[in-house]
């Protein structure tokens, strides 16, 4: 193994040699091939210098000793094991090391067993960082190496023992070349946790602004458009990670429990079929209604009216009534909204007992809208309302309002907030009425 180290347009250069297999920072394995031609070039009076040379090596990367000592390591090994001596790498094969012939004294014998029971302690004090794989059908868990020098260093430091090194990594199962190459980092490691703590302030006070609601893509996004500030997502996943920021995520319900329609007489066919993504925004508008609660366990309900496309909230109302007149002033806010609609426009709703009522359907078709309903029971047919209602529930505190008029005007300040201010990362990261702007403009 060469002393010095190799760059990467080095290691490039090496790696281009046809009498080279691979090439790392510190060493070279020649081609079995290579070799047997240079000991023969060299038997024929040729200098090692020169064979390299002549084969395309630059002495100047290489080394200007490593051709000397080559040929000296690969002439023993032809001497030893012939040909087949060369085809493999010998290194460190051809002795088993030198065995220490002194036995161990008591003392030594008990200094190593403190030194063992010390990093034992060492290791159920720290907060263990394990990582979970999986092979051949067994789990197992593994510690990362980081933790592991992490032991053995405090258990070095606390104890003075500087002479038990080597012991601890063999017992530890590292290595000691490991644990210097981490010891040495130190000081990049703590750069690197300056920057961290600088850059946490900032999501944290984002995190803390949405109820701890939103999670590493949202952040990435806020950043971006509101502080000009450009982070990977997975640098911000990482931060949320290291500093304990866990976002609330709401649970799929599960399908046994979603709503499913009944009124089978009055349903229209089902035109949309999931094609929620068009190429203009208008064309096709989502709705359904959900229930909140209020005050003393008052109920509330929304009915609201969603652009497939830029996912804006077009319309909505709020009421305390479940009767019709929620959808029929949900469809006149929606006409107040759009004034024209697309020519192909449709509006698509589940099979609920407001959308297969005659007169929804006679107003549907006065407006100019084709109506298409979901398959019976299928709540994925009109999944992206069904999205809106629940992250709306999660980031609205209705439970908190003790008054109709509170929760009314709760819903409208987060729906107005969610159609300007509410980054989508489908939406190339822009919000529903910034990709609507987006759209007509193409």
């Amino acid at each position: 193994m060469s002393k010095q180290l190799y760059s990467n347009l080095e290691m490039k250069q090496l790696e281009a040699n046809p009498n080279v297999i691979r090439v790392s920072d510190r060493s070279i394995t020649y081609h079995p091939h290579f070799k047997k031609v240079a000991i023969r070039e060299y038997q024929n009076g040729k200098f090692p210098t020169q064979i390299f040379e002549e084969h395309g090596f630059d002495l100047s990367v290489v080394g200007k000793k490593q051709p000397k000592r080559c040929l000296k390591r690969w002439r023993e090994t032809f001497e030893k094991h012939g040909d087949l001596g060369l085809e493999g790498e010998r290194r460190g094969k051809g002795s088993k090391g030198r065995p220490s012939s002194k036995e161990l004294s008591a003392e030594e014998k008990l200094e190593k067993a403190e030194a063992r029971i010390k990093y034992l302690e060492a290791e159920n004090g720290l907060p263990k960082k394990a990582r979970r794989t999986r092979e051949a059908g067994v789990e197992e868990t593994k510690i990362a190496p980081a933790e592991v020098y992490q032991r053995i260093e405090q258990t070095i430091r606390k104890y003075s023992m500087k002479n038990m090194v080597s012991y601890l990594c063999t017992f530890a199962g590292v290595s000691r070349s490991g644990y210097y190459a981490w010891i040495h980092k130190e000081f990049e490691r703590q750069v690197r946790d300056e920057k961290d703590e600088k850059d946490i302030e900032m999501i944290r006070s984002i995190f803390t602004q949405n109820q701890e609601k939103v999670g590493a893509l949202q952040i990435k996004m806020i950043l971006e458009n509101d502080y000009g500030v450009i982070m990977n997502h997975k640098k911000v996943r990482r931060l949320m990670r290291k500093f304990g920021l866990r976002a609330k995520i709401r649970q799929a319900k599960p399908y046994k429990k979603m709503m499913k329609a009944t009124q089978e007489h009055r349903r229209c066919e089902n035109h949309l079929k999931r094609k929620f993504k068009q190429e203009e925004p208008g064309k096709v508008f989502l709705t359904d209604i959900t229930y909140t609660y209020y005050g003393r366990g008052q109920k509330a309900y929304l009915s609201c009216v969603k652009d497939s496309t830029t996912n804006e909230i077009v319309a909505h109302h709020v009421s305390t009534s479940l009767g019709m007149d929620i959808v029929y002033r949900t469809l006149e806010k929606l006409e107040e909204a759009v004034r024209y609609f697309h020519p192909e426009a449709m509006i698509h709703s589940d099979q609920g007992f407001h959308y297969t009522h005659p007169h929804f359907q006679y107003r549907v078709k006065k407006a100019g809208l084709l109506q298409s309903m979901s398959r019976r029971g299928n709540c994925w047919d009109n999944a992206p309302m069904e999205s809106f209602f629940g992250h709306l529930k999660d980031m609205v505190d209705h439970k908190a309002c003790e008054s109709f008029n509170q929760l009314k005007e709760e819903v409208n300040n987060y729906i107005s907030k969610y159609n300007n201010e509410r980054y989508q990362w489908k939406l190339n990261k822009m919000t529903p009425v910034q990709y609507r702007g987006h759209l007509l403009a193409a």
